[in-house]
């Protein structure tokens, strides 16, 4: 059995690393604790649980499926291997959609909702917009159901390819985080990607599939001045600027991520003529 310091000790891990487990595999452990009372000898069953996670996270497992959440937002999300890793650079889709839109009513949908950290958000963050969710896994799905109940967030969820099962419903705003990886892309073999649900990360084609079905679909499920938001790869802006304007969407841009690169495309479909 170990002390609190000897466990933070024996992994060759980053202490906080090393800690964030400790503190998950004991539960109730404070930070506090772990300073002031660092001869405190662990449970057989509680050294155990530290080591079995320690040495996952040192076989390159994610932290945030080891510890079975991840910060969006400001808030917990319980993520699983079931579902992507929600990521800092996603957040920029919610900051623009929240910009364009305003508070106002508002009919909203997150294409491919994985944990449902952006439908969630949106909720939350616009109270008076109704928002749906779409994910084809349904495993997904649970994971994004019971991040809403936890947040408190009316979502309305349902299950299938993209627009498939949304019947004939228009809205305000379409937003996606796709999976935009090329199937070639050395990044599918490296870091936590490894270990994240591949359908969520590669179309298994140029990584521009997803967003090519997308942004073909949408014309007709906006409403007038509604908008499509994408997230998309670092170098993927000038493709993805071509494939909204191919669809007559208008005043198309590309907004940066705080590294200065290309992360989010947003079109807009125009306003009807006005009548003569």
């Amino acid at each position: 059995m170990l002390t609190l310091d000897a466990a933070l000790r024996h992994y060759p891990l980053p202490r906080l690393e090393a800690r964030m487990l400790l503190q998950h595999a004991v539960a109730g452990l404070s930070h506090a604790r772990i300073i002031a009372d660092p001869d405190l000898t662990l449970s057989e069953t509680q050294s155990a649980c530290f080591c079995a996670l320690a040495e996952r996270r040192l076989a390159g497992e994610p932290m945030a499926y080891l510890i079975g959440e991840r910060e969006f937002f400001g808030r917990p999300f319980r993520v699983t291997p079931a579902v992507l890793i929600p990521r800092p650079e996603t957040e920029h889709l919610v900051e623009t959609a929240l910009a364009r839109l305003g508070g106002g009513p508002a009919q909203v949908v997150d294409l491919g909702t994985g944990s449902g950290a952006i439908a969630v958000t949106l909720a939350l963050e616009a109270p008076a917009w109704r928002v749906s969710a779409v994910d084809l896994s349904a495993e997904a799905l649970a994971v994004a159901c019971g991040n809403a109940e936890a947040l408190g967030a009316d979502v309305a969820f349902h299950q299938g390819s993209w627009y498939a099962p949304l019947a004939e419903a228009c809205f305000d705003l379409i937003a996606s985080n796709p999976p935009y990886i090329r199937h070639d892309d050395h990044h599918l073999g490296e870091g936590d990607v490894r270990f994240e649900p591949r359908m969520a990360l590669t179309d298994e084609a140029d990584g521009l599939d997803c967003l090519r079905e997308i942004a073909g679909g949408a014309p007709s499920r906006l409403r007038p001045g509604g908008w499509l938001m994408v997230e998309h790869g670092y170098d993927q802006g000038p493709a993805v600027r071509e494939l909204f304007l191919a669809t007559g969407l208008s005043e198309v841009e590309t907004v940066l991520d705080l590294a200065g690169l290309d992360r989010i495309t947003v079109g807009r479909k125009p306003l009807a003529d006005a009548a003569p």
